[in-house]
């Protein structure tokens, strides 16, 4: 499938990627901002699922997404953030302008080369660049086939980023496990903002939505509730510009 097309599916789904998609535990704004900054960037926002807690660890908080959807649903949660639509590859503020950039389930669709360049303009010199991904945990086998049903030819680190960054240093890689409780209902609907099932044709997207359900009802820790625990796996790169 396009790149492009991908990447602009979640275009017209604001509200409901903010309902259903995973957050990001708390933990992980306190791994790449440990003390307070005046000024923070999250690039490709979103719906601010990650700029809630990044707004907690600034004094200013940026939020940039080239989605006006998603941007609707940001401001209205998050009124103290300035929100600006633009891209990775065209960031709408000034050189040396933040200290933190962070990019949550979102580097993966950038341009990397133009993206580093531009992320390195904005931040001050030494300034710090995290990169997250909500990943399914490998020991929960139920939500491993989900993702593979819903992603047929991704890698195991289609979603990842390389170690090596242009313009900057890797100074910390973890990852934090953590486990979201979720109803049977929620948890099909989350599969309905997913980029390869919005693109894909009627037909393919039933039938993956069937595919994944018949997971759920077979599976011993999800047959037959109306509720259970999905764990995650919260993976982070921290960088220092160069």
């Amino acid at each position: 499938m396009p790149e492009q097309a991908l990447a602009r599916s979640f275009e017209s789904i604001g509200d409901d990627y903010d309902r259903y998609r995973p957050g990001f535990p708390a933990e992980a704004a306190t791994v790449i901002v440990p003390a307070a900054v005046d000024a923070a960037l999250d690039l490709g926002a979103g719906t601010g699922k990650f700029t809630r807690l990044l707004a907690a660890r600034a004094r200013h908080t940026y939020a940039v997404e080239p989605s006006g959807r998603m941007l609707d649903v940001l401001r209205s949660t998050l009124p103290g953030v300035e929100a600006l639509v633009g891209t990775a590859e065209r960031i709408p503020l000034g050189d040396a302008s933040v200290q933190v950039v962070t990019v949550a389930q979102a580097f993966h669709w950038f341009d990397r080369g133009p993206a580093c360049a531009e992320i390195s303009r904005v931040l001050v010199p030494g300034g710090t660049l995290g990169l997250l991904w909500n990943r399914a945990d490998p020991e929960c086998a139920w939500d491993r086939a989900c993702h593979g049903i819903a992603h047929p030819a991704a890698g195991a680190s289609a979603d990842s980023a390389d170690e090596e960054l242009p313009g900057f240093e890797l100074v910390l890689r973890t990852q934090l496990r953590w486990t979201e409780s979720i109803t049977r209902e929620h948890y099909l609907h989350r599969w309905t903002t997913v980029s390869s099932v919005l693109i894909a044709d009627q037909p393919t997207r039933t039938r993956m939505l069937g595919d994944i359900e018949t997971v759920i009802d077979s599976s011993e820790q999800t047959r037959g509730r109306d509720l259970f625990d999905l764990p995650h796996v919260t993976e982070i790169y921290v960088y220092r510009r160069a």
